[in-house]
């Protein structure tokens, strides 16, 4: 089940809606829990089953962790445990066909063996139950949606109580709902357990709060619908063409189109999570901060899905030593949490690369000749566009091959001109409209404006001009809903591309 579905918007909302308002306040977890794994278990139930797996030995990890703080020694080896176990279900699901694949072409290198390792089969097992529920009908073992996320939530509910940050949940209800919540259970934002603890216990839901709430669902349901979804058609055309297919000002038109589906797919999702949450009587941290205006790979990561950056600092970057030791091991760290941070978005070279790729940049923007370079003016913003363009490459190629020649024709390996595959076949005005309302939305103006109006509104409701312009808004919202929904009843492709990370 998707936000943007027909389903959820007019059948699943409104009724998760109505039982919370119906319900007395102690029963709103309850409800809220079961709505999130009917909502989780929609389209695989079997993975519903993990979810819950995770959810009670999380909570039994926590509740140990807390009882034996007292006794470092035996908390730090109930932490291991977790992080093995939490880590252990990712790394099986996400990336032991990459690692079985790697060690397959690895022996074939070697002259052990003559083909291929065998697939996800072999490892699971031939009943019905594992090939029907777990592998695809090509062998590979399926990844529960969300388990990226999910994983982290336990691993920093653990990690906090350890800490002495938080306190176990003593409520198997509330840790459960922590871990499933429906808003951000699929596709993040990431949750810090010490900033939800207390609104699992006591929050209220104000009719401002939820007006909000409302305003900032439909605005996400736009970024996705109209214009994350409308610029995925041309780029699911261009970088299906051929390395003799693709010229220049289409390589060129794609990654610009696919650098905006990402950007509005993503944190179309996050303003529609935090929306939802606001609907519930929940507050979420921000994910996004306009960060196509940083003028440094440091400053993106300030902006760009804030809530990953900032949980690799806290639970792996800091862990290691952070800038509290030797340059040279500072350095290393940074480099090694964010090739695992590229490794965390898929399992593939692509990844790793690109996480490698930022770690190193982050080290060199730290150099003081490096740092002087990033005063300068534009040049700073060019460097973040075009380390973008490779890294959004490497996230949409299929693998290194097809990076390596799509990168070529960026830089004018390819043709200039071609009859078989003009613009115009790729690129309908409705494309075009998506990307400069993209390119302007993704600019600090339209949201000036915004604060601008909200402004003017909060400061003296009972203006004239105040009132224009809340009927203004409430006008275009609704309009951006009705276009949104129209765009979604015609529309072949819809899922968030953050799913499969």
């Amino acid at each position: 089940m998707l936000f943007s579905s027909p389903i959820f918007l007019f059948l699943f909302l409104p009724l998760v809606l109505a039982g919370n308002f119906a319900l007395p306040t102690r029963w709103r977890n309850a409800w809220l829990l079961g709505a999130s794994l009917l909502f989780y278990g929609w389209g695989e139930p079997i993975f519903a089953l993990f979810m819950l797996l995770s959810i009670g030995a999380n909570w039994v990890f926590g509740l140990s962790v807390q009882r034996l703080r007292d006794r470092p020694s035996r908390a730090k080896a109930v932490v291991a445990l977790a992080v093995v176990f939490n880590l252990g279900l990712l790394g099986y699901f996400k990336y032991a066909d990459f690692v079985w694949e790697q060690l397959g072409l690895a022996l074939h290198a070697l002259g052990v063996i003559d083909g291929p390792l065998p697939r996800a089969g072999i490892l699971l097992g031939d009943s019905e139950f594992v090939t029907t529920n777990l592998i695809t009908q090509a062998g590979a073992i399926r990844l529960p949606i969300g388990i990226s996320f999910f994983t982290f939530h336990a691993l920093s509910y653990v990690i906090d109580i350890y800490r002495r940050d938080s306190d176990a949940q003593q409520n198997p209800v509330g840790f459960a709902l922590y871990l499933s919540l429906f808003p951000q259970l699929i596709a993040g934002p990431i949750l810090r357990y010490k900033d939800i603890a207390p609104q699992l216990s006591t929050r209220k839901v104000t009719l401002d709060g939820f007006a909000y709430g409302v305003r900032r669902f439909v605005v996400g349901l736009g970024k996705k619908c109209l214009i994350a979804n409308v610029c995925f058609v041309p780029v699911d055309r261009i970088f299906a063409l051929g390395a003799g297919e693709l010229t220049t000002e289409l390589a060129w038109i794609g990654i610009t189109c696919y650098c905006l589906h990402l950007f509005y797919d993503f944190s179309g999702y996050s303003d529609m999570a935090i929306g939802l949450g606001h609907m519930v009587g929940f507050r979420f941290r921000e994910n996004f901060d306009m960060p196509f205006v940083s003028r440094s790979i440091t400053e993106f990561w300030r902006r760009w899905h804030i809530s990953l950056s900032t949980w690799f600092r806290d639970y792996l970057y800091i862990s290691l030593g952070g800038n509290r030791v030797a340059a040279w091991r500072a350095s290393f760290n940074l480099i090694l949490t964010f090739t695992l941070c590229g490794l965390w978005h898929g399992a593939s070279w692509n990844f790793l690369i690109f996480g490698f790729l930022h770690g190193v940049l982050l080290v060199l923007e730290r150099r003081p000749a490096f740092a002087r370079v990033l005063e300068w003016p534009v040049l700073p913003h060019l460097y973040v566009l075009g380390v973008l363009v490779v890294s959004w490459v490497l996230f949409n190629c299929r693998d290194l091959a097809h990076a390596g020649w799509f990168l070529g024709a960026l830089g004018g390996a390819g043709e200039f001109s071609s009859v078989l595959h003009p613009i115009g076949r790729h690129m309908q005005p409705v494309h075009w409209c998506a990307l400069v309302a993209g390119v302007f939305f993704a600019l600090p103006y339209a949201s000036r404006l915004a604060a601008w109006r909200d402004g003017v509104i909060a400061s003296s409701a009972r203006s004239p001009r105040a009132q224009a312009l809340q009927v203004a808004r409430t006008a275009a919202l609704f309009l951006l809903f009705w276009f949104s929904a129209a765009e979604l009843a015609g529309s072949t492709f819809n899922p968030f591309v953050y799913f499969r990370f």
